[in-house]
Formats: C-alpha cells, structure tokens, sequence
C-alpha cells in the first residue's frame, strides 16, 4: 500500500511516517521545509528518517538510507504546476495530508500564507486524490475550527460556523472542500481535528516547547489570560495511533443520513470528521506546576490577557471516535512531559539540574 505523506518533516508528520513505515506501508513524504520555525529542527527530523539535508536540497526525489520503502521530495504543495507533474508521475493508494501553515497567531501577522498554503495547497493534494481516485484522503483540521462555540466537551456534531482565526478559517474551509470532493467525485474523506499535540521533536512555537525553553534558560513565562486558559493536551502518540487507525478504515457512503437534520459531521458522502484528543484538559497554570515538577524548577510568570484569536478552552469528546475505532492508549501528563524533557535535554543538550531540587529563576 503507497501513501503520500504530507508534511513528513513536521512535528506530527515525522512520528507518522515512522509508525507507517514500521507498519509496511511504502510511503512518499513531501515538504517545502518553510522557515516558519527553526529549520535545523526539520532537517534533523528528516536526517533521523534517513534523508541528509545535501540530498534533500536537491529537490529530487531522494530514497531513506534506513529504509527503502520510504522516499522524499522537496516540494511546495502551492505550486499548482510542480504538483500537476508529481501526481502525473507518482501514484498513490491513500493520501494522508499535514502540511500547512500552521499557528493562530502568526495569521494575524501573515495572513496570505494561510491562503496559500492552507486553501491552495489542500485544492492542489484534492485535485492529486481526484485524479487517482485515491481509495482514502486523510487530512489534518483542528480544534481550532470550534472557535466561539463554548459547549464542552466538544463534539464533532456541533456548530463550528464562528472561527475566530484565520487559520481557524482556513481549517474549517479545508473540512468543506473535502465534503464537496468527497460528494462530487466519491473519493473517502476523513478531517482530523487535533488538540493540542504535545512530545519529543515537537514544534518550538507551541506552548510546551516555549515554556520548556523558558525554565531551562531561566527567563520569565508569558502566561496568557492569567493562568484561566484551559487546553486539551494529546501526546504524540496517542495522535500517531488515532491517524494510523483512521487511515485504515475509509469512510463509507451513509444510507441512512438525514438531509433534513443534517450533521456537520457525516454525509450521504464518503466523508467523516473526528476530534482527537481527549486525554487531559488542563488549566494553563496547571500545565505549568506539572513541568515544573517534572524539570525541578520554578519559574517566574508574567501574567498577560489573552491574545486576539486565541480559544479560551478546549476539550475534546472521543465518543464518535471511540465508536468508529475503538479507545486509545492514553499517556499521563507528568509521563508526557517526562518524555519531552529527556529528549530535549539530549536533543538540546540542556542541562537540568537534579528533579528533586527546586531552584527560583
């Protein structure tokens, strides 16, 4: 079985390509490698899979040197010309899609690359799925997309008409897209609403890995909305266990929906969305005690109110997952976290002063 995978020099992109190459899948991962964050930290992921980064700046196809049913390529999904000439060339039995541009804040400062690599480059890998009739497109939304709606535990049934970002915008826009793809052209479709994914590799502008920064470098914390913000943290691989497992199983056509009470969440279509997360919602400042703990530090914190386009909780519901899929290993938080510290202290090369002694920044 050949996919393509998305974004395979991404926090979550990197942790799939790994589980579906162990799994014996034949994948093609691809990536424009953006400087949106430390670049260094992507191409270490991709030496990790196998692929240096003088091969990699060729912009040719290139083949693991760990594994020769995994391959790479360098490229721009916006890039409406050069993704014509890949599909044309390669082909493909799944698609799992995780590029994007992602981050709530930066859509206030750089709205067009949302456009473009958010709204245009999921058209481009719909076009690609369309053209092959793909047997199942995997895609990443977010929990982002429920925006103004304060019913928790949120539940894929319910209204996500009111984003409050951008990338909220262009999230829920992508959910859209893929009903129409999936109603016009009957390919499976499956929209993946992460919570907050946190883990080793994981991307340095999310709030785990600025705050670990922060207490190893002795800098004070920004902590926004006061500490009242509450966020449902998902450790990696509980998300690269419900990806694997969706992928799996494409959604079917539903005989049995209602038109006349229809849900955002299914279709007559081939097409399904689901939360992922579930595992711990957390308050903000509570976050912060548990990483302080597991690192041996305090911290000085610099309260702040939210900033615009930020979602004051976020809790996920499992139900409609569990259903489909079944329930996933869950990771503690403290194990979590636990787990990113020991890998940033290496990656890193951090030095972390003995757990059981406590030290004001």
């Amino acid at each position: 079985m050949r996919v393509l995978l998305t974004g395979s020099a991404g926090f979550i992109g990197f942790h799939l390509a790994k589980r579906l190459i162990d799994t014996g899948y034949d994948v093609i991962g691809v990536d424009n490698v953006n400087a949106y964050y430390d670049v260094d930290l992507k191409y270490k992921r991709l030496e990790n899979l196998g692929f240096s980064q003088e091969k990699v700046n060729t912009g040719q196809l290139i083949v693991s040197q760990k594994n020769h049913r995994h391959r790479f390529l360098k490229l721009d999904l916006n890039d409406r010309q050069k993704m014509t000439e890949f599909f044309s060339e390669h082909s493909f039995d799944m698609i799992f899609h995780l590029a994007a541009q992602a981050g709530v804040r930066y859509s206030l400062e750089n709205p067009l690359a949302y456009i473009d690599d958010n709204i245009v480059a999921f058209v481009n890998v719909l076009e690609g799925a369309r053209s092959q009739k793909v047997q199942h497109l995997v895609y990443a939304s977010s929990s982002s997309v429920y925006g103004l709606n304060q019913n928790h535990p949120y539940q894929t049934n319910q209204s996500t008409e009111h984003p409050v970002s951008l990338y909220a915008a262009t999230k829920k826009s992508n959910e859209m897209m893929a009903h129409a793809y999936s109603h016009l052209f009957k390919i499976p479709t499956t929209g993946l609403r992460f919570f907050t994914v946190y883990g080793p590799w994981g991307r340095p502008d999310m709030a785990p890995m600025l705050f670990l920064k922060a207490i190893l470098t002795n800098q004070p914390i920004r902590v926004f909305n006061h500490g009242n913000m509450y966020r449902d943290f998902t450790y990696i691989d509980t998300i690269v266990d419900g990806c694997h497992a969706v992928l799996q199983k494409p959604p079917c056509t539903k005989g049995s929906w209602d038109p006349s009470q229809p849900q955002p969440n299914q279709s007559s279509a081939p097409f399904a969305i689901y939360n992922i997360g579930g595992e711990q919602t957390v308050k903000l400042i509570d976050f912060i005690s548990t990483l302080e703990s597991v690192v041996g530090r305090k911290c000085t914190k610099h309260y702040e109110n939210a900033p615009p386009g930020d979602v004051v909780h976020t809790e996920a519901s499992m139900h409609d997952f569990i259903q489909q899929f079944g329930p996933l290993n869950s990771v503690s938080l403290q194990e979590g976290l636990s787990h990113l510290v020991n890998w940033y202290q290496t990656f890193y090369n951090a030095e972390i002063k003995a757990k059981s002694r406590l030290n004001q920044c």
